[in-house]
């Protein structure tokens, strides 16, 4: 089956390393497979195209606008792609939703999207103004507004700290909550000036904007994702079949220590990468932003 993907689609966002998750999934005609984070559903498709007549993909969203834009894409496969609008934690219950007990395959890409990248409206990133959000799911709360103006000073140095590692933690903390006090901090743009301002020219780092480790320790805090990646880690094999493989792309270290920390010590998983698999060079120069990509690989034992 050829696949009837609009331009548009490619240029809202690019799937990294491709390839090489089909390499290691090895999708066979008449699997079942599941997409944890199916984005705009550029691995959904290849593993559709690669399983083919019959194989089948089950895409978990929790991203309700990315998930309408992916059922769009995939529409040509008809009912071998079904969509959940669900976060990948909850794949026992949504698999269990439509009658499916074990799969053959599933992957996970931790990234976000440049659709919510480049969309100011929804807060992600300091270079797009908009509203302070940064919710993955807008059914869920808090959102970055709320925790950057409502939890303590402490509380909000540990987020910055262990989810972002930035080593000026307190005392970006401590000028957010002076600021804070003054007027509530409610666009992307006023937090990012003030975590520039909090720190001294000397400490700023050289090939990064002083606030990135901030909005992603803030994007992980909101979105729980260290807490739901520890969940479908546990849960992998229970929904694997034997033999069933497991893809996972991370994107900064916090994601891959706990990957791989949960692949070795799992003794029903046998893993596949004993090094991760990074882009290519080509795949960088055209997606700069895989450049940090690392994929996993594991298997259940039979």
């Amino acid at each position: 089956m050829q696949s009837s993907t609009p331009d548009s689609f490619s240029l809202i966002h690019t799937s990294v390393l491709l390839e090489e998750v089909i390499r290691f999934l090895a999708p066979v005609d008449g699997g079942i497979y599941i997409d944890g984070t199916l984005g705009l559903g550029g691995h959904a498709e290849k593993i559709l195209l690669s399983c083919g007549p019959s194989g089948r993909v089950i895409g978990f969203e929790c991203d309700a606008s990315a998930m309408e834009l992916a059922k769009k894409r995939l529409a040509p496969f008809g009912g071998r792609f079904y969509a959940l609008h669900r976060n990948y934690a909850e794949i026992m219950e949504g698999l269990a939703e439509i009658g499916i007990r074990k799969v053959d395959g599933m992957v996970l890409d931790l990234g976000v999207s440049s659709l919510q990248l480049d969309s100011g409206e929804r807060g992600f990133s300091y270079q797009a103004n908009g509203p302070l959000d940064m919710r993955m799911d807008k059914r869920t709360r808090p959102s970055a507004a709320e925790i950057v103006n409502d939890l303590n000073q402490e509380d909000l140095a540990d987020i910055f700290y262990y989810y972002g590692e930035e080593r000026q933690a307190r005392r970006i903390a401590a000028h957010i909550v002076a600021e804070r006090a003054k007027h509530r901090i409610t666009t992307t743009s006023q937090l990012a000036r003030i975590v520039t301002g909090a720190v001294p020219k000397k400490f700023q780092p050289r090939n990064i904007h002083a606030a990135t480790k901030v909005f992603q320790a803030l994007r992980i805090a909101v979105n729980k994702e260290l807490d739901n990646l520890t969940v479908v880690l546990d849960t992998i094999p229970k929904i694997l079949k034997p033999g069933g493989r497991i893809c996972i792309i991370a994107f900064h270290s916090l994601e891959d220590r706990l990957v791989k920390r949960k692949f070795k010590d799992n003794p029903e998983l046998q893993v596949l990468t004993k090094k991760p698999v990074i882009p290519s060079r080509e795949e960088i120069r055209i997606n700069p932003r895989a450049r940090s990509a690392k994929l996993r690989a594991a298997y259940l034992k039979g």
